[in-house]
């Protein structure tokens, strides 16, 4: 999405105290939404979103095997 004209003057005029990083590294940030729309996909998971058990032993493992769930359906869709 563009970033308005206005928006991009006042990035401009605040210089190094707000916007974007001076720094930003395009290839860290792609990595970086890779992995928040894998996590955004763990959280639908009805077994994680739902959370009936309170312990965070039980919340890890649900984690760890949705992991696994995910891990070997990618796994089978690689030729």
């Amino acid at each position: 999405i563009p970033e308005p004209r206005d928006q991009q003057g006042h990035r401009k005029r605040r210089g190094s105290r707000g916007g974007r990083p001076v720094g930003l590294d395009t290839d860290d940030y792609k990595n970086r939404n890779v992995i928040e729309r894998r996590f955004c996909h763990a959280k639908q998971w009805r077994g994680l979103a739902t959370r009936y058990d309170k312990h965070a032993i039980t919340y890890r493992a649900a984690v760890l095997i949705h992991a696994a769930i995910a891990w070997t359906r990618t796994l089978s869709d690689a030729p």
